[in-house]
């Protein structure tokens, strides 16, 4: 893998919340991710981030809010 390629199944916090802001356009902090895995969010055993798991994590606490 290049040096600066990003691994979406174990990405930190950090860079988690750099991609997730550009990649939708708003503001996604490492706050907002840590609030997130203190409620539950998966992570790796390393503490890093699968986004895929992430997002599925959302989707499914977003059935849970009826929103």
């Amino acid at each position: 893998m290049a040096e600066n390629a990003l691994n979406p199944t174990a990405i930190s916090v950090a860079n988690a919340a750099r991609l997730l802001t550009r990649a939708f356009g708003s503001p996604v902090t490492e706050e907002m991710l840590r609030k997130d895995i203190e409620t539950g969010a998966p992570t790796n055993r390393d503490g890093s981030i699968n986004l895929v798991h992430l997002a599925a994590w959302l989707v499914k606490q977003e059935g849970r809010s009826g929103e």
